[in-house]
């Protein structure tokens, strides 16, 4: 599958047309807890994302069903250990996601080490479960080209079966974009992608099917006072451009992270805590803060088509 890229420069590298971001699937799937990383299935009928709090996160799954999603479960292949960051190949036929569970059976739940401190219990490596019928295969760890120490997340697939990720530099300790070549079921070393610069975090790859183009979150300018905003970066003959800011329709003054792509690949997923004012002479609306409006992480939906043109021929997820 190719893409037909049309990038739109604004002096301002603002976002252009669209609609405003949406909340998806409000008292649902956004619900009381911190929403993430939404995973769909190639129908664009079942999803599949990160629920959690302070200390414990799982994945859990919800489907369409007249029209509407139903009430989420837990996915069968999580619930034991801090699973999170579900990443669906593109024919559907597996999930990779990162998780602290010990990397040998009857071992320790994993450590991280980022941001210049030890993290105990919060580190991550990558795990696949292959579709089986209507259910999942046992988890199996990716291999140390991979899982090359105790801090990968956030795994992104495309095609060929290639893997983006991110994990800690060795050289600042700042997480960083890397891909792994998959080639005749084997992957290789990863290497950080070019657009992933050294001065600033970058973080949460979503990267389409073709690798034409990534969403990523990073703390880069014009990011200010805040963690992370989206960016968006095109690749052209096999090579990387420059990064550009999704700007204000589409980041807010809150965290933009855990970008995602619909099957479309013009239709952008993300977790933002942004909060929605009630209009001045407005009622406060008591159900929404109680559902959604309330500060935590819940997942966003956001229009690329001013960015990205162009059919794909895959569905687009409802509500």
């Amino acid at each position: 599958m190719r893409l037909v890229i049309a990038v739109i420069f604004a002096a301002t590298a603002n976002l252009l047309g669209g609609q405003e971001p949406a909340i998806f699937a409000p008292g649902v799937i956004s619900g009381g807890s911190n929403e993430l990383s939404p995973a769909f299935a190639p129908d664009c009928r079942s999803v599949w994302y990160t629920v959690g709090n302070s200390t414990e996160s799982a994945i859990v799954t919800s489907h369409v069903a007249n029209g509407k999603w139903t009430s989420p479960t837990l996915a069968e292949f999580s619930g034991y250990w801090r699973d999170l960051e579900a990443a669906m190949a593109p024919d559907g036929s597996y999930l990779i996601f990162a998780s602290n569970r010990p990397a040998t059976e009857g071992g320790a739940a994993l450590d991280g080490n980022y941001g210049g401190a030890v993290r105990p219990g919060r580190g991550g490596n990558l795990w696949r479960v292959d579709r089986r019928g209507n259910g999942w295969s046992k988890p199996v760890r990716l291999p140390e080209a991979v899982n090359a120490n105790t801090s990968v997340f956030s795994p992104s697939v495309v095609a060929d079966g290639s893997l983006y990720f991110m994990k800690p530099s060795p050289e600042t300790g700042r997480f960083q974009i890397y891909r792994s070549q998959y080639t005749n079921g084997q992957y290789a070393p990863a290497e950080r992608v070019s657009f992933s610069d050294e001065q600033w975090g970058n973080v949460d790859p979503a990267v389409a099917p073709d690798e034409s183009f990534a969403v990523f979150s990073s703390n880069r300018p014009p990011t200010a006072d805040k963690d992370n905003d989206l960016f968006i970066v095109f690749r052209q003959g096999g090579v990387w451009g420059e990064p550009k800011s999704l700007g204000p329709r589409v980041n807010s003054p809150s965290s933009e992270i855990e970008a995602r792509l619909a099957p479309d690949t013009r239709t952008l997923f993300f977790a933002s805590n942004r909060i929605v004012p009630t209009p001045a002479g407005s009622p406060v609306a008591i159900d929404r803060m109680r559902a959604w409006n309330n500060g935590l992480m819940h997942i966003w939906r956001a229009d690329l088509s001013p960015w990205v043109t162009g059919k794909s021929g895959y569905c687009t997820p409802v509500g």
